[in-house]
């Protein structure tokens, strides 16, 4: 099956692979598609079999490899207003437009068309891809697969690249973060006696002023070395959404939100972790004091480690050599790369596309940036020759 990269992509687009629905079309092509150059691949299904990571090895079975790294699923088109098809490529004024182009099925198709150009070239070191799913609502996918890559018989490679769009830039650090669905359980009274009851939107409100609190004191702190970088520079808690009540004068029974924690690689999210516990904690026995059905509950909803400059990183050192870029670049949000790095990988971020159209209506990759990470490509597979 002889593909273009532009043609793999187009293929791969017109999976509609949002994470809510199922990879498995496009995982079924994708494996076609190794399998047609005579290259097997190892799928890595999810609990619910809904759902497929699949990787496979080029090349000879040495240590040294590269691991080219992307997800499957991309974000929901509902609600956004596209001027076309999101799941048709749609090339204008020099971009190519559609769901995932830029986020990141770009660079999963610029890897995917590399396979053939790897297999007749005399490598010395081998290729890898690893091509998760369910990025973009958790990242629950990654991790099973990176442990079954290093239980295989393979032998572990030396570096990954991660291809999130980052115009082509070395990325070394970004922030980690985890976030939770948060519960709070009220009893209800009527409001010229609240204090009978127990309001969970105002115990919610609790919450998001801690929240507040914690943003600006980090905010007014100097920040250490290698925070510096990042913008803002220093770990942010968010709360996006938050919905709750019955009426104006009912203390309010049930109230949910969502908080998330960014965290600078400096800091150790386990201790941010325990300081939002202790704190739902406090809150939760002051609830259920007034009442023994009051109460908090939360649910993680995702973990993902930051990624951390590594000094004289593998990783880092390749894909300088590649690009040429040789400035120092941290970036705020999270990627699959801290999974790898903390599994033993030296990891990098590097992939075509600016990250600011991801998840837009009309989201596109511009032919340019689509035609450098093609010349990243045969770079690095003149790199794993010699």
């Amino acid at each position: 099956m002889d593909l273009s990269a532009r043609q793999i992509l187009d293929r791969l687009v017109s999976f509609p692979t949002v994470s809510s629905e199922s990879n498995l079309a496009l995982v079924d092509f994708v494996e076609g598609y190794l399998l047609s150059h005579g290259v097997t691949s190892t799928r890595v299904p999810s609990p619910c079999g809904t759902k497929a990571s699949i990787f496979a090895h080029i090349g000879p079975e040495v240590e040294g490899g590269v691991v080219l790294s992307g997800h499957t699923d991309v974000v929901p088109v509902e609600g956004q207003d596209w001027s076309s098809d999101p799941f048709t490529v749609t090339e204008r004024n020099g971009r190519l437009y559609g769901r995932g182009t830029c986020d990141m099925k770009g660079f999963d198709a610029l890897a995917l068309a590399a396979v053939p150009l790897a297999l007749k070239s005399p490598l010395k070191r081998p290729i890898q891809i690893a091509l998760s799913y369910d990025e973009e609502v958790g990242m629950t996918g990654a991790l099973p697969m990176i442990d079954r890559m290093l239980q295989s018989r393979f032998p572990a490679a030396d570096a990954v690249i991660v291809g999130e769009p980052s115009m082509m830039q070395v990325v070394s650090g970004h922030k980690g973060g985890f976030g939770y669905i948060v519960d709070v359980r009220g009893h209800e009274v009527h409001s010229s006696i609240m204090h009978e009851g127990v309001s969970a939107v105002m115990m919610a409100a609790e919450l998001v002023s801690w929240a507040n609190r914690v943003n600006a004191e980090n905010a007014a702190r100097t920040p250490g070395p290698l925070d510096a970088g990042f913008v803002p520079p220093y770990t942010t808690v968010h709360v996006g959404t938050i919905r709750g009540g019955t009426a104006h004068n009912i203390t309010a029974r049930h109230c949910r939100f969502e908080i998330d924690f960014r965290v600078v690689p400096g800091e150790d999210q386990g201790l941010w972790e325990s300081r939002f516990e202790a704190e739902v904690a406090r809150l939760d026995a002051q609830m259920n004091a007034v009442h023994q059905d009051a109460g908090i509950t939360r649910l993680q909803d995702f973990n993902a480690p930051g990624l951390a400059p590594e000094p004289n990183g593998v990783a880092e050192e390749l894909a300088r050599r590649l690009t040429g870029d040789n400035s120092p670049r941290v970036v705020s949000y999270a990627t699959e790369g801290g999974l790898f790095q903390q599994s033993g990988y030296s990891t990098v971020i590097c992939g075509p596309g600016d990250i600011a159209q991801a998840h837009q209506p009309d989201e596109f990759i511009l032919m340019d940036q689509f035609q450098e990470g093609w010349r990243f490509m045969e770079n690095l597979i003149r790199d794993c020759c010699r």
